[in-house]
């Protein structure tokens, strides 16, 4: 046979392996594009960081005092004329009353008191309602030596270095108060803050103490006691002048003057003026000061401290405001009068974040990990095909719509029957793990004959059950259990009695619990979507490999697919932190907004044991109880702000805290992911 003839081989056209022009382009144009997008987001985010930056810089700079100029008496201005003027009465008027007092060079304290008359067409006149000679109502044998008016009465210093506090009630002048400022060195002088309910006190040391009216712990009355000491002087001031618009005051003597900030205890600037000072004088709105020399000339200076109230000690600091029997975190920054001290503690509003956070979690984590599991390696391909994309569609659902259920509906229906829901939420896993233990002890012949996938089926009616059961029984749990005793001996079962008496912690109807329901429905689409694509994305050799070694479905999903998924789980719960982290809206209408701290300054733990009114958290942990966080905040006063105050820029201060703790958080969870993604890598 002829020799056949070898096959030719096969010749490649070289044009197949070659790339379209066209897609040569698009694909430049769209690295192009995901480079500039990239580019973009982090010059967007540094770019904010840096507005933040520039709007709470200020809120650091330290006071000034700028030289003006230098007039002699004929050239003074109307302002310094006026608020150099010293005259033998002092007056002051609060509420509608008009007090004046002055001292006779006989020791009688005389006092007059007018209230002003109301009328159809606004204020009226004056009208005298007394007059009388207070002197009496000193300590025997005391003689006076300066008398101040406050907005409740009269200050007057004793030639023994003693203060004498006297009430104006509704019978007239009492003596309510005496108190020595200073035990080891003499009393220089006093003078009230504005507000008239605190008192400056200095001494021959140049040292001043701050007394503010609050009504001491088991008492009845407000009395003085001393909330701050300063030292801003060497030497004996002989001039002290409160700003009339904060709670800031000057205290200056012939060499030196201090600018003193109240409210936080801090000395703001310390000042030489280079000349002898022999008296001073204060602008109106305190901006303008005239330090007069021995040969009367004024020695104007502008006076610019634009955020006094603020500082580290009143942002995060324990600060003893005026009216309050001691230390305390607090957050209100506005009231309805002039005289107002702003409390600007960020700790309380951090603390209200953390708490809605840590609460929407505890709902979120557990219920989106374990449905993401069960949806990756147990449930049927088909309702997969359902489940997944619903759940997905709860991630669109606008918050405002979501706080505006949690208000309306799920708040008042929870405030009745918290028992009840609190048995349901510990039915459904006990009913689910029931079903599992009975679903194990079944023959394997029944178990075999029914179809793939339709577990949830035959799990549902035992947990909507005992579920149901659970709500049924919480009013007999109530009733036999959560019983308060009325302050008229009676007794009633309500767990909104009950548990302030329990615990000595209030119940609200807009809490963290309906925070953490509803911030929680938030948070799960975002959770179960990332950990059901990390669980499912899982290489289906390894899961084939453990199988075909005789590991069980939950052994393979315990010991392969979570460690491996590990990574993507942990984006997950950041992911479901940061979302959290900045809810705004949910948070404004479901719970209070209030800012809530603990009264004992405690961070993390309370007194001690449930029961007896002991709880073993602090306070503002109360799940029953309302918060304010930092996003809420920013949203709520943010428009009402007037732009560049103290006010303004703390709110961008809580933003850059929000910021830093974000950025931190992710910081942190993104090193943990790196190092697990590597720990578990596969191939």
């Amino acid at each position: 046979m002829p020799e056949s003839e070898p096959h030719p081989e096969p010749q490649t056209a070289p044009r197949r392996f070659e790339v379209s022009r066209g897609i040569l382009r698009m694909e430049r144009v769209m690295h192009g594009v995901i480079v500039f997008g990239g580019v973009a987001v982090i010059v967007a985010v540094f770019g904010i960081f840096a507005f933040i930056l520039r709007e709470i810089a200020p809120l650091f700079q330290s006071a000034r005092i700028t030289p003006q100029a230098v007039l002699s008496a004929d050239e003074l201005p109307g302002w310094v004329r006026a608020a150099s003027v010293d005259p033998a009465l002092v007056e002051a008027a609060h509420s509608g009353r008009r007090v004046r007092a002055w001292l006779e060079p006989d020791g009688a304290l005389k006092t007059e008191v007018r209230r002003q008359k109301r009328t159809l067409m606004g204020d009226g006149e004056w009208l005298l309602e007394r007059e009388e000679n207070a002197a009496p109502l000193l300590p025997e044998g005391a003689r006076a030596q300066a008398v101040r008016v406050l907005a409740e009465g009269l200050a007057v210093s004793l030639a023994d270095g003693r203060v004498a506090y006297l009430h104006l009630g509704a019978q007239g002048w009492e003596a309510r108060q005496v108190f020595r400022p200073f035990t080891d060195t003499e009393l220089a002088g006093i003078e009230p803050l504005a507000g008239g309910v605190s008192l400056i006190c200095h001494d021959a040391t140049g040292r001043a103490r701050i007394f503010s009216l609050y009504i001491p712990e088991g008492g009845a009355q407000r009395l003085f006691g001393q909330t701050k000491e300063l030292h801003p002087l060497s030497a004996r001031a002989t001039f002290c002048l409160p700003l009339p618009l904060n709670k800031s005051f000057l205290l200056g003597n012939a060499r030196e003057v201090a600018l003193c900030q109240a409210t936080t205890g801090t000395v703001r600037l310390r000042f030489q003026p280079g000349h002898e000072v022999a008296r001073a004088a204060l602008g109106g709105k305190g901006r303008e000061l005239a330090l007069f020399d021995p040969e009367g000339r004024a020695h104007l200076y502008a006076v610019d401290d634009p955020h006094p109230e603020g500082g580290w000690r009143a942002w995060f600091g324990r600060v003893w405001y005026e009216g309050y029997p001691k230390p305390v975190h607090e957050w209100q920054s506005s009231s309805g009068t002039d005289d107002f001290e702003p409390k600007l503690s960020l700790v309380p509003l951090i603390i209200g974040t953390l708490k809605g956070t840590f609460y929407a979690l505890l709902v979120a984590v557990p219920v989106a990990l374990l449905a993401a599991m069960f949806t990756a390696q147990f449930l049927n391909a088909r309702l997969k095909g359902v489940v997944k994309p619903a759940m997905e569609i709860m991630a669109s659902l606008p918050s405002v719509v979501l706080g505006f259920l949690a208000a309306l509906w799920l708040a008042p229906l929870i405030e009745g029957r918290v028992p009840s829901v609190l048995l349901a939420l510990l039915a459904l896993p006990l009913a689910a793990l029931l079903t599992g233990w009975l679903w194990g002890r079944l023959p394997l012949r029944l178990r075999a004959a029914l179809p793939h996938g339709a577990e949830p089926f035959w799990l549902l009616p035992p947990m909507l059950l005992l579920a149901w059961a659970g709500w049924e029984l919480g009013p007999v749990l109530e009733r036999h259990w959560m019983v308060a005793v009325l302050p008229d001996g009676s007794k009633a079962a309500d767990f909104r009695l009950w548990w302030p008496q329990f615990t000595g912690l209030p119940f609200d109807q807009r809490n963290g619990m309906v925070v953490g329901f509803m911030m929680g429905f938030a948070v799960i689409p975002v959770i179960f979507t990332i950990a059901e694509d990390a669980l499912s994305n899982v290489p289906g050799e390894l899961v084939a490999a453990s199988e075909a070694l005789g590991a069980s479905r939950w052994q393979v999903l315990r010991t392969v697919v979570l460690p491996v998924a590990s990574a993507g789980i942990f984006s997950a719960l950041m992911i479901g932190l940061g979302r959290a982290v900045g809810e705004t809206m949910i948070v404004v209408m479901a719970t209070g907004n209030t800012p809530v701290m603990d009264e004992t300054g405690r961070l993390l733990l309370g007194d001690g044991l449930l029961g007896g009114g002991k709880f073993p958290l602090a306070a503002h942990w109360n799940p029953f109880d309302g918060m304010r966080t930092l996003s809420a905040n920013l949203a709520v006063e943010l428009p009402e702000a007037p732009q560049g105050s103290t006010h303004y820029r703390t709110l961008f201060l809580g933003a850059f805290v929000l910021f830093v703790l974000t950025f931190a958080l992710n910081t942190a969870a993104e090193l943990l992911r790196q190092r697990l993604r590597r720990k578990f890598k596969v191939g």
